[in-house]
Order: structure tokens, then C-alpha cells, then sequence
């Protein structure tokens, strides 16, 4: 029997969602699934919202919740962690807007630049806790992991628990699937991709049509400008194009379709901030904030997780499928360190690569010849991961100081210095450990 531990089950973008989705699945039918999150109220809504749908669509699952985490971990067979620490938002306003008092040019300030920094400084520590109870209750389970920043917690998990058997999965490879079949004129399901890079800061390296072998890359060249251009936000209002200032540039300079937008690929690249969109990433924020924090007034927001007729959405489930199945099915980006899969990048680093999947768990697949041009940019990265693990594992103040320096957003030592003492004051409660 499978048990499936969802750890922040209580949160929006990610509880129901997948809820929704594992109920949706024949093979996963009969497994328990245990909700569990720190915060009683979330869970408990959580809870009854997934006891209501059980029974309405007369399901055969075993719902249980709880607080505890040893309870929640005991024998579980797969553990998906999507956490936030803290007050999210608050917290995320800090990371965004206190660095750009002191000069630094960040983005969105949530995976990368010095905003970057101190949303892993707080998360990462409790998920490598999370990740020590799961190698002593359920030391066999396989551990998927939602919670950004993705590229840094990956790293420090992976370098702090070698053995465990950890992937990091991110949503934004979906966007090629409703993308795509526009601009090629055809469905996905003839379609043929392979993408990588570091997570959200990923690119289309190759894309096929399946049924000609066709390259698909000239229709894209072809179309690009008059697509994209035209496009609007696909979950919030936006103008059209909106989002997209760094998306453009990316592609200009080096003609590969990237992955994401302007909210997450800015935040990687010191020039970026001169040519974002500000104006549609703060419109996108401000929706998703809202989103967020009316989540549960209304059913309407959260029943079409539910509708059994309505495809797969969370990447997961099809993941533990063809575990379960040994199916060596591929999956187009999982984040696993790099074993020479992007050869330009060192091997301690996680990057996100297509996975191969079965009973034994997830393997990368190599990227050949992954251009030295953008693979530039994801070196640019490397320090600040490693030194920003250092900073978590050693608890270390002067680590994350160096962490800060090897970022390509930051520009001024002295102003570098009172960014972080400002933080660690702003952000005691959870950065105190530095030492």
C-alpha cells in the first residue's frame, strides 16, 4: 500500500492542486494520503475540502491529517514538500524591496538576487529538518520537492543528504505544452522537447515534430515575434507581451526559447533589470497575492481541481505512476545534481535536465552540447549556490556575506554589508542562526 505524505498540505498553489490530481488516478487508487502542515486552520480546510470530494466522487483513498510529523512521516512511500516559512508575503515584500533601497537591481526577489538569499537562508534550514526525520521514519521514501528558491534548497539538500532520494519539480515546463501547439500547428502529443539549464533559468534546447522528425526550432524563428508579442498573461490579466522585456532579450542574444518569464529569468541576470517588464511583473504579483490570500472564500477557486474529467495538472502524479509501473517514463525537467548531464556546469550543482523514471527512482538524462554561450549565464550562478549552502549547513554569517558578493546583482561591498545586517534585524526570528 502507498502513503503519500503532502508536507504543506494547507498551501494554495499546492495542496488542493495535487489533490485534485492523485484522485484523478487509477494506478494511485487505494493509497493513503496523509495531509500534514504546521498550521491547524489551513490543514483542517484542507482536510474537509478533501473528505468532501472523496465522498462526493466516491473515491477509494484513505484521508488523514495531522500536525505531528513523525506521525505523518511514519512508512510513508513518497513525501512532497511545498512549504513557506513565516508570514509569506511580508516576508517576500522584504526580500524584494528592502535590497533595492540599498541599490541592488533585483527582480521579484523570490529565487535569485539577494532577495534569493534570504528566502533560502529561512527556508532551506527547515526543509533539510524535514528531510532529517524522513531518512529516520520513512528512510526508503521517495522525496519530491516544490518549494523555491528551487535551485538552493536542492543544492543543500543534496549536498547535506547525499543518499536521499530527492528531485525537485517545477511547474514552468508546462508552459511549452500550452505554448507550443500554437506556434507549430499541432498538437502536443506530436511534439518532441528537450529543455534544461538551472531552474528557472531554463531553456528549449531542441524540439521535433514527432511524427516527421521535423526540426520544429524555424517555426518558432518564424513565429516568434508575431506570438509572443501578442500573448497575454495565461493565469492573470496583463497586456500583450506583458512580462516579457528580459524573455525577448534572452532569446535575441542567443536564440533559444526560454522556459519563463521575465518575474524568475530576471532574477539571475545583472542586466536584467534594464529591459524587464516592471510594470506587468508587478501586475502579475499583486493577482497571484490576492489569489492567494482568498483562496479558500470560495469554492469556485478550488472545484475544477476536482472535476475527475479535467486532465492531470501536477507533474507528480504522473511521476509516481511510472515508479510504481516501471515504466522509464521521461519526464521533461526534474532538478538532480549534475552528473556531467550539462557539461559546462560542475557536478555539485543541481540542475534541471528531463529524468527517466521507474522503480529505482529518477535518472537524468545528458544534454549534449549545451551551449557555452548560455551556459555562461548558469555559471554565473554557481558560487552564490555554494556559498549560500555553506552559509545554511555552517551556519554561517560570513558565508552568506560571500554568498551576496558572488551575486551578479550585487555591485557595492559596503552596501552589500548593510543589506545583510539590516536583514538579519528585519528577519531575526528565522536568520538568527547565523553566526
Amino acid at each position: 500500500m502507498n502513503k503519500i505524505v503532502l508536507i504543506g498540505a494547507g498551501s494554495v498553489n499546492f495542496g488542493l492542486g495535487t489533490l485534485g490530481d492523485i484522485f484523478k488516478s487509477k494506478i494511485l487508487e487505494g493509497s493513503t494520503i496523509t495531509l500534514h502542515d504546521i498550521n491547524p486552520k489551513t490543514l483542517e480546510n484542507t482536510k474537509n475540502i478533501a473528505l468532501k470530494y472523496k465522498e462526493k466522487l466516491k473515491l477509494n483513498f484513505k484521508i488523514e491529517a495531522t500536525v505531528n510529523r513523525e506521525e505523518a512521516l511514519k512508512d510513508a512511500t513518497y513525501c512532497i514538500i511545498s512549504i513557506e516559512i513565516g508570514s509569506r508575503f511580508d516576508l517576500w515584500d522584504q526580500d524584494w524591496k528592502i535590497p533595492l533601497q540599498y541599490g541592488f537591481k533585483q527582480i521579484y526577489g523570490e529565487n535569485g538576487g539577494p532577495g534569493g538569499l534570504f528566502h533560502s537562508l529561512r527556508i532551506a534550514p527547515v526543509i533539510l529538518d524535514i528531510c532529517e526525520d524522513i531518512i529516520k521514519y520513512c528512510p526508503n521514501a521517495f522525496v519530491f520537492n516544490y518549494s523555491n528558491p528551487m535551485q538552493r534548497i536542492c543544492h543543500a539538500v543534496t549536498t547535506k543528504f547525499p543518499d536521499l532520494k530527492f528531485v525537485g519539480l517545477c511547474h514552468e515546463i508546462a508552459s511549452m505544452e500550452r505554448q507550443l501547439p500554437t506556434i507549430m500547428e499541432t498538437d502536443f502529443s506530436n511534439i518532441e522537447i528537450k529543455a534544461g539549464g538551472l531552474n528557472h533559468l531554463s531553456i528549449l534546447l531542441e524540439v521535433k515534430y514527432k511524427d516527421s522528425q521535423k526540426d520544429g526550432y524555424p517555426k518558432i524563428h518564424e513565429k516568434f515575434e508575431s506570438y509572443y508579442s501578442k500573448l497575454t498573461s495565461e493565469y492573470y490579466p496583463s497586456s500583450p507581451g506583458g512580462e516579457r522585456g528580459v524573455f525577448f532579450q534572452l532569446y535575441k542574444l542567443y536564440g533559444y526559447l526560454p522556459i519563463t518569464t521575465d518575474s524568475h529569468l530576471g532574477e539571475y541576470i545583472q542586466w536584467a533589470y534594464s529591459v524587464a517588464d516592471h510594470e506587468a511583473i508587478m501586475e502579475f504579483y499583486d493577482n497571484y497575492k490576492k489569489r492567494c490570500l482568498t483562496f479558500y472564500d470560495e469554492e469556485s477557486h478550488y472545484a475544477e481541481y476536482f472535476a475527475i474529467d479535467n486532465k492531470i495538472n501536477e507533474r507528480i502524479v504522473p511521476i509516481m505512476e511510472a515508479i510504481i509501473e516501471d515504466t522509464n517514463f521521461e519526464e521533461s525537467a526534474v532538478n538532480v545534481p549534475n552528473k556531467n548531464f550539462i557539461e559546462c556546469l560542475p557536478e555539485n550543482i543541481v540542475v534541471e535536465v528531463p529524468g527517466i523514471l521507474n522503480k529505482s527512482g529518477v535518472k537524468g538524462v545528458k544534454l549534449e552540447n549545451y551551449p557555452s554561450n548560455f551556459g555562461s549565464l548558469l555559471n554565473n550562478q554557481v558560487s552564490t549556490i555554494q556559498l549560500t549552502t555553506d552559509a545554511v549547513i555552517n551556519k554561517s554569517k560570513d558565508s552568506a556575506y560571500q554568498a551576496l558578493l558572488a551575486d551578479p546583482v550585487v555591485d557595492n561591498v559596503k552596501s552589500a554589508q548593510k543589506l545583510l545586517d539590516t536583514m538579519l534585524v528585519f528577519q531575526k526570528e528565522y536568520l538568527g542562526y547565523l553566526k
